[in-house]
């Protein structure tokens, strides 16, 4: 989706004021691990868990929906009850299970996560955490930034993926710039040693086919070198009228493990997206409530069915490296190179076309014809980004304490040439379109630009645990950040920008020998803003703090994990365009409080649940119209609950049927900060059923079984998106 603001506010800012903006698993990644025994001498049973100290721990294969370690939120591998934070862990068998397509889908079920609120979007996954966007600063991939800006963001197919992983909150302290909301960590897939082979074809209701495979052995008889290659392909029509896809990837990889201890991956990866532009910009009127000629359809296609266009190919090559030099030593080093070479084209709508001043952006439609107002629009972006982060971690004691020493420099480079016009397209009627594939010429670019931002910072992170079960996490963190501009447009407006900035986290908590972890923390953030404010110096970046109280527990007489928090999180020098001259200003605050929580169970090897539930309350604190301050900002919901089980017959002459069922729950919200366009809530259904005998399967999965026709949310009057309509997806694997 071409949606607003993906760096467009040079242009839109005139528009309208908004903000800018079978798996198998690596034996040597287990270790067995027993709790200690309790002061009262009760002697727990042994658990086996990815400890801290095995290679690869906390990214490898999810024990069914239960992780119990991730290096999310620690970035080395913590059990999750240590993490003083909250952490959420969809592992491959929970994505498989719901046949995730996109990695906005793996998240429907996480706490604190509002996905896709502008529906099904065929080239973005729109996530916001706890009330924030976290689209474009918030996606990480094997613990490095993904970072985006305007229309240069990369997509990641979760086929690729072992996990998705959610931190929430304040991160800055770990990761440096990033969403205050909080960051999604998807982890690759990676060679194993084993031998996969592994194939599968599906077609779904639209119709929409593909195929992929997932092949990999050893290379050599020791098993010291070992081979993995991810592919696939997958292409057909969607539920848009004319808005047709096609995707192919390929990721091949080679591991060398020598040792025990050794690990280097070199690892590339290939994909090419073609498609055409679904969803958006649905006026208020007209799609959340009855415009006099209804509401407009929800697969109606705005566009032009021949000259609408999205091209994008996306590359990527590193090498992951990791090694114990000696006994609770390790040196870790990972780098990335991505390049993005990506183009659009086609119309998009802008409220209602007035016939009698021939312009559009009227919220109510204008009889006899209501016809939608259309502006023309292309953009081109060529993007190139190196991340690289070279890391320590040594552990140690002092005395009763004992520690895991964190220190590390990391590195992003992120580089954007890009230019965005726009320009006339005749109206079209929301009742019967007629489409011409016939539009006027482009105006004269209003974006030519390349921007570079570079960042490096230095971090260090402490793990104490002393007292028989007191945990003490501290974070220090400073970045430096320089961000340029080369402006191409007659306007040549150039400019620099050098901003410092320190990070930190405190959290303390105490793991009791029931499993029960009750904590307490504290951290700060900050995230740059490209652009200049009235009097043309570099905006400030946004800043602001979290404070969070939570009780983590992982009981010992069933496989599961629960986790409540409460949380405080403010975000301030928020970018607004302030009327009447639009002029950009860092004046914006908004506050999110709320609980969260969040339940994760195998509660036996044939019956697993997930099951969330969000509650916030979301303020605007500061604002350039004043009388916008304590409004809940639009969009987002304040309540949000779902519930997903999965039941798998496990003996028997029917022994691998299984079935799934889940239900999601997403609360009103607004389309505008004066809270007067309300958005109703709306409850979805899915579900699954499937067959898994020997080495082949076959799987069918419906989501929003009742085919619920709703809006799932408005970033302003005008612009509104459905929430994605029933689908069904016919799947059947092999393997030898």
């Amino acid at each position: 989706m071409r949606f607003l603001l993906l760096g467009s506010s040079a242009l839109l800012s005139g528009l309208w004021p908004m903000e800018a903006s079978s798996q198998q698993a690596d034996p040597k990644a287990t270790i067995g691990a027993t709790r200690g025994a309790a002061e009262d001498g009760l002697q727990l049973e042994a658990i086996d868990v990815q400890g801290p100290g095995a290679l690869n721990a906390g990214t490898g294969p999810v024990n069914g929906y239960v992780a119990k370690d991730t290096t999310t939120g620690s970035r080395t591998a913590t059990p999750i009850i240590q993490i003083p934070q909250s952490v959420s862990v969809i592992g491959r068998e929970e994505m498989t299970d719901r046949d995730v397509q996109k990695v906005d889908e793996a998240l429907r079920y996480t706490p604190g996560v509002f996905t896709q609120p502008f529906g099904y979007d065929s080239d973005t996954d729109w996530l916001y955490i706890r009330g924030f966007d976290a689209t474009q600063t918030g996606m990480f991939l094997d613990n490095m930034q993904l970072y985006s800006y305007a229309f240069g963001g990369f997509t990641i197919d979760p086929f690729l993926l072992e996990r998705v992983e959610v931190l929430r909150g304040a991160s800055s302290a770990l990761y440096g710039s990033s969403n205050p909301g909080g960051i999604v960590n998807m982890v690759s897939r990676r060679p194993t040693g084993e031998r996969i082979r592994y194939v599968e074809g599906a077609i779904s209701a639209d119709p929409n086919g593909q195929g992929a495979f997932d092949i990999g052995d050893r290379i050599d008889p020791d098993g010291k070198w070992s081979y993995r290659i991810l592919g696939k392909i997958k292409g057909g029509d969607t539920q848009v009228d004319y808005a047709e896809q096609f995707r192919g990837l390929i990721a091949p990889m080679v591991s060398f493990r020598p040792d025990d201890v050794t690990d280097l991956t070199l690892y590339a990866n290939y994909q090419y997206d073609d498609l055409k532009h679904t969803n958006g910009f649905f006026p208020y009127v007209g799609s959340v409530v009855p415009a006099p000629f209804g509401r407009i359809s929800r697969d109606f296609f705005y566009s032009e069915p021949d000259s609408d266009t999205l091209k994008a190919h996306q590359t990527m090559a590193g090498y992951e490296f990791e090694t114990e030099v000696f006994d609770g030593v390790k040196l870790s080093s990972n780098t990335r190179y991505a390049h993005l070479n990506k183009s659009e084209y086609g119309p998009y709508l802008y409220g209602y076309y007035d016939p009698a001043t021939g312009f559009g952006g009227l919220m109510e439609p204008v009889s006899p014809d209501y016809l939608l107002n259309r502006l023309n629009f292309s953009e081109s972006s060529v993007v190139n980004t190196v991340t690289s982060d070279n890391n320590a971690t040594v552990e140690f004691a002092t005395g009763p304490v004992a520690h895991t020493l964190l220190a590390g420099i990391d590195y992003k480079f992120y580089q954007i040439d890009q230019s965005q016009a726009v320009g006339s397209a005749p109206p079209i009627s929301p009742i019967n379109p007629v489409y011409t594939n016939s539009l006027p010429d482009l105006w004269a670019p209003y974006v030519d630009e390349t921007i570079d931002m570079n960042q490096i910072g230095g971090y260090l992170q402490d793990q104490m645990r002393f007292g028989g079960g007191w945990i003490t996490t501290l974070n220090g963190r400073y970045d430096y950040v320089w961000i340029n501009r080369d402006d191409h447009t007659a306007a040549d407006i150039d400019y620099s920008g050098r901003r410092g900035a320190f990070s930190g986290r405190a959290g303390l908590g105490y793991e009791f020998s029931n499993g029960l972890v009750p904590y307490v923390s504290a951290a700060s953030f900050f995230n740059p803003q490209i652009g200049t404010d009235a009097s043309g110096q570099a905006l400030p970046p946004q800043t602001g703090e979290q404070y969070e109280i939570g009780l983590k527990w992982s009981p010992s007489f069933v496989d599961a994990l629960f986790t409540v928090a409460l949380f405080d999180l403010t975000r301030r020098n928020m970018v607004q365009s302030v009327a009447p001259l639009y002029i950009p200003q860092t004046i914006g605050e908004t506050r999110s409080r709320g609980v969260e929580f969040e339940a994760n169970a195998n509660i036996t090897k044939d019956l697993k649940l997930v099951g969330a539930f969000t509650a916030y309350d979301l303020q605007i604190r500061n604002d350039a119209d004043a009388a916008l301050i304590g409004n809940q900002p639009y969009l987002v919901p304040e309540v949000m609950a779902s519930l997903w089980l999965d039941y798998t017959i496990g003996d028997g002459d029917l022994k691998g049927l299984g079935f799934g069922a889940g239900v999601r729950y997403v609360g009103a919200s607004y389309a505008d900060n004066e809270n007067t366009l309300s958005v109703p809530a709306a409850t979805v259904f899915d579900a699954a059923v499937r067959y898994d005998r020997d080495n082949w399967g076959v799987a069918l999965n419906v989501n929003n079984v009742f085919d619920e026709d709703y809006v799932a949310g408005c970033q302003t009057a005008l612009s509104c998106g459905y929430g994605q309509g029933r689908s069904a997806i016919l799947k059947a694997h092999f393997t030898w």
